[in-house]
């Protein structure tokens, strides 16, 4: 019987661990489409309701919503990789991913954070978010010594992200 318990339980341990891998193996181009599907947006805007989803989501569960980083840039937090995938629309909106099948968001935790990121910042521009960012501590502190318009490439350190973030929800 013994046998029997300790097998459970490491199976129980194996799925456990599938799982989480499943959370992680998310990418920050998951996320974006997922807020792509709630609306047009500038890549800006885009930038940093990904970032907010990614600060919650790390605040809260006190792990990384997906494995990239952000960086802190002139205009706040940007993710390079998904810079580049969207650099072609510069100032102008991003088209709405109407017909995008996003596997993310039958994650329940995963779309709950997204779900309240947009519902908290989804009516603000993507002006407004880079001055809610530039106020907020980890974009601070990653920029620490730099001029106001010096570029940098500076990563937002993940641990400066979850314990502001944890405070602010803590705050709420």
């Amino acid at each position: 019987m013994a046998k029997i318990y300790f097998f459970k339980k490491v199976s129980e341990m194996i799925l456990t661990e599938e799982r989480a891998k499943t959370i992680q193996e998310s990418t920050v181009y998951d996320v974006a489409k997922a807020f792509l599907h709630l609306e047009s947006m500038t890549p800006k805007k885009l930038q940093k309701l990904c970032y907010y989803a990614y600060s919650f989501y790390l605040a809260i569960y006190e792990k990384k919503l997906f494995d990239d980083n952000f960086e802190a840039w002139v205009h706040g937090p940007v993710n390079p990789q998904l810079y580049t995938e969207y650099r072609e629309y510069g100032w102008q909106e991003i088209p709405q991913e109407i017909n995008y099948p996003n596997s993310i968001m039958k994650n329940e935790r995963v779309r709950e954070i997204i779900e309240e990121v947009y519902d908290s910042y989804g009516h603000l521009d993507g002006n407004q978010l880079e001055y809610l960012t530039h106020q907020e501590d980890p974009w601070k502190n990653a920029r620490e010594g730099l001029q106001p318009y010096e570029s940098s490439r500076n990563v937002i350190n993940d641990e400066d992200i979850r314990s502001y973030y944890a405070g602010v929800l803590k705050d709420g």
